[in-house]
């Protein structure tokens, strides 16, 4: 059984890789990101509810983002498979040379430790947890007020509800 990672863990690799990149203000630049973590990001419509997958092969790594899906989600599909790029290596072989992670229906519900890993990335990425709380303190926000956090989600090029579960979860964590 594979341990998981831990919320501080996973914090300090998205940190990392914002410094790296010298990211200091949302939104982030996802695709930069994945082009500058080895990976090929190419968009296609998926039947179903597949929101991306992530295909390691001899020499060439490619994310597949749904190309049907809104912005938002796209880039958090690409944020969510840059976290499996990173901390695991695949559970399903292809030809052998190949192994995929799929984003869909089973991953977004949270169930599978290294789905839960790669959702946690994702959040940790394209909301950084320095950037929200200084926004959420600049700017005065009830983070239980949905009409505030309307306005902060455009910023981060996110959903609403990703940004209410992000601001949720950190002001749990704090």
């Amino acid at each position: 059984m594979t341990r998981t990672r831990s919320q501080q863990v996973i914090r300090k690799e998205a940190v990392e890789l914002l410094k790296k990149h010298r990211i200091k203000k949302p939104p982030i630049p996802v695709e930069q990101i994945a082009r500058a973590l080895g990976a090929e990001v190419r968009f296609s419509p998926f039947d179903g509810e597949l929101a991306g997958m992530l295909v390691r092969g001899e020499g060439e790594t490619i994310i597949g983002v749904n190309s049907l899906h809104h912005p938002n989600r796209q880039r958090f599909t690409i944020a969510h498979e840059c976290g499996h790029l990173l901390f695991h290596k695949g559970d399903v072989h292809i030809d052998r040379s190949f192994r995929i992670n799929k984003r869909d229906a089973v991953s977004a519900m949270a169930i599978d430790p290294q789905e839960i890993e790669a959702n946690r990335f994702a959040a940790e990425l394209l909301m950084p947890a320095e950037m929200i709380l200084a926004d959420i303190e600049e700017r005065g926000i009830d983070a239980e007020d949905e009409y505030e956090l309307k306005g902060l989600a455009p910023k981060y090029e996110v959903s609403l509800q990703a940004m209410t579960l992000r601001v949720t979860n950190l002001l749990d964590f704090f």
